[in-house]
């Protein structure tokens, strides 16, 4: 599972009138489970090594599918459509899920977060190439500010570039690169792709394990190691139910408590306080994550009056 919440289906809640502030509340659940997991995860790698993170994460996430995948059937595996498509998406997912285990070694977890928060704005700048979905120059606007807001938050100066922020910044993009590949499985079943996800960062990880060794973690640091993938699964039942209850315009917005979150539990539990170059980046992300999403629904409302004759 990614580590930011997933973005929203297109239309995905429109006709869900009543139930705003379930919706909403659903929606904060959710983000809260993913931020609470990232911390998990900054927290762990401290003195594990990724790659048990990544197995071990995995495990507890195939278990708990495990119902839905016996419910599921082996046909709807077997006969899934674009298998290519599918490998690339699940390389993507384990990259951009690692990258970011990676990062948080050496970064901030408000700074990490800052940069997959910028995962939707790549997918704009890419979907004219890879989804054939025509891009206004409102939107282009929007994803030059979201760039320089990552910029920003890079920290524009050779000596301020670190390997975690590399990390941070790949893992963004191959994030953006397995949202894209998503939208275009969307017709796959969420219990296969979910399961393709889990079994290829499991194998990843078991690889990775192998390579870095492995430290006995003792009963807590399991159980932690274990919530890591049950939080993760979670986060995304509440977003997707929040995505039910109602509108995606309604809820969609509050995915970016994430930063916020970010900064309480960083200096929480870390002692980390983002510096003003970052935040102002985060603002700048924010605010073109922002206007291209209400832009987007703001066209998907105008198409269907379009195509009438």
């Amino acid at each position: 599972m990614s580590t930011t919440p997933p973005p929203a289906a297109p239309g995905a809640g429109d006709a869900a009138q009543p139930g705003h502030g379930a919706g909403i509340a659903m929606m904060l659940a959710g983000v809260l489970l993913f931020a609470v997991n990232d911390t998990l995860g900054k927290w762990l790698v401290g003195g594990f090594t990724v790659g048990q993170l990544v197995l071990v994460r995995s495990i507890a996430g195939l278990m708990v599918m495990a119902p839905f995948i016996r419910r599921t059937g082996p046909v709807a595996f077997l006969s899934a459509p674009r298998p290519g498509l599918q490998l690339l998406r699940v390389f993507f997912s384990t990259l951009e899920t690692s990258l970011f285990f990676w990062a948080l070694v050496e970064l901030p977890l408000a700074e990490v977060m800052t940069y997959y928060m910028a995962g939707p704005i790549y997918v704009t700048a890419l979907s004219p190439w890879l989804l054939r979905e025509p891009v206004g120059w409102r939107r282009w606007t929007a994803v030059v500010v979201g760039f320089c807001g990552v910029v920003l938050a890079l920290h524009p100066s050779v000596e301020s570039i670190s390997l975690g922020s590399l990390c941070a910044l790949a893992g963004s993009f191959s994030y953006a690169c397995f949202m894209l590949a998503t939208r275009k499985l969307a017709a796959v079943p969420g219990t296969v792709l979910m399961t393709a996800q889990l079994v290829a960062a499991l194998l990843f990880g078991a690889v990775l394990v192998l390579a870095q060794g492995w430290t006995p973690p003792g009963a807590l640091d399991l159980v932690l190691m274990l919530f890591l993938g049950v939080g993760s699964l979670g986060g995304n039942l509440c977003v997707n139910r929040a995505l039910h209850l109602a509108p995606a315009s309604a809820v969609v917005p509050y995915q970016y408590t994430m930063i916020l979150w970010g900064v309480i539990f960083g200096y929480a539990f870390f002692g980390d306080l983002p510096d003003v170059l970052t935040l102002a980046g985060a603002a700048l992300i924010i605010a073109a994550g922002m206007f291209i999403f209400l832009r987007e629904q703001q066209l998907r409302g105008r198409r269907p009056k379009t195509e009438r004759p």
